[in-house]
């Protein structure tokens, strides 16, 4: 008998709404099959360690964005992939697209960003949540969003918060509209 792979579910987004939908989906799976967990950003403890003198500029977009990608692949590693070769499910929270959105709404390039997170598996299944005008704070709320925008606006840096969540925001819905993911209700 071969074992039975496990399932990935990304939950991407921004707010409350997606450590919720997280809880929600972790639920659902252990109902339909035991053992389920949550893999959720700075596993690695990377953005704990990061913090921007106050008056300087903190960390730039694409360095932010290579961070994520290296807790990204600790995570892959350490929690994903040996959960998944088990038989077991794992909601990640958030995945690849929310970098994503957040690199390009920053104005890195699309193309490399891409490149970045080729070596990610992808989902079985992908979900959105976003809470546009509502700021979850730290890593127990699952919220990139909100670390990325005090780390990239700290000091001088030229970012508008505001335009990188609503921008961030509509590359979601894009992909929602493309039928790469879905919204949770």
């Amino acid at each position: 008998m071969r074992p039975v792979r496990g399932r990935l579910v990304a939950v991407d987004g921004s707010g409350a709404s997606l450590a919720a939908a997280a809880r929600t989906l972790t639920a659902t799976l252990r109902r339909e099959r035991e053992g389920s967990g949550i893999s959720a950003w700075n596993a690695s403890g990377i953005f704990t360690e990061l913090e921007a003198e106050e008056g300087s500029d903190g960390p730039s977009p694409r360095t932010l964005t290579l961070l994520y990608a290296a807790d990204l692949a600790f995570r892959i590693r350490w929690q994903i992939r040996p959960a998944l070769d088990a038989g077991f499910c794992v909601v990640a929270v958030p995945y690849v697209e929310t970098a994503r959105a957040v690199a390009i709404a920053a104005g890195l390039p699309r193309k490399w960003v891409q490149e970045i997170f080729r070596f990610a598996p992808g989902p079985d299944s992908s979900y959105h949540a976003l809470d546009r005008n509502v700021r979850s704070r730290g890593r127990e709320n699952g919220d990139y969003l909100d670390r990325f925008v005090d780390v990239a606006t700290a000091g001088t840096q030229a970012i508008d918060p505001g335009q990188l969540r609503r921008q961030s925001a509509a590359y979601l819905l894009a992909l929602e509209k493309r039928g790469r993911c879905r919204r949770f209700k």
